[in-house]
């Protein structure tokens, strides 16, 4: 769930994909499929197989732009959020709706 810096790419249903994450709950790939379409990207999303049914349903999720690098666009400051602000790397973890313009802040900064 965290933005690493390597631009990874590979296949979803035969189309080729920039990779944002993998093995995600269903939950995190609802957040990540509404933020990426808001800002005009294609998404494609595949389930990834279990071992057993027992197990939680994790999917993969990528877009369909081949030059997009989440951890760029997080911190190049080019995605918004449903309200026209910026996306911050807390506001695209999950950790906080807050997003301040300094990225850089600590939660005990702000």
């Amino acid at each position: 769930m965290s933005l690493g810096g390597k631009h990874l790419f590979g296949s979803i249903d035969e189309t080729r994909v920039t990779f944002v994450e993998k093995k995600v709950t269903q939950e995190r790939v609802e957040f990540l499929k509404k933020l990426l379409e808001h800002n005009g990207f294609e998404v494609l999303i595949q389930e990834e197989k279990r071992a057993s049914e027992e197990e939680p349903q994790l999917y993969t999720l990528g877009v369909t732009d081949m030059v997009f690098n989440p951890t760029i666009w997080v911190y190049q400051r080019k995605l918004k959020t449903f309200d026209g602000h910026m996306v911050t790397p807390d506001y695209w973890e999950q950790r906080s709706e807050n997003t301040p313009p300094q990225y850089w802040k600590t939660p005990k900064d702000n």
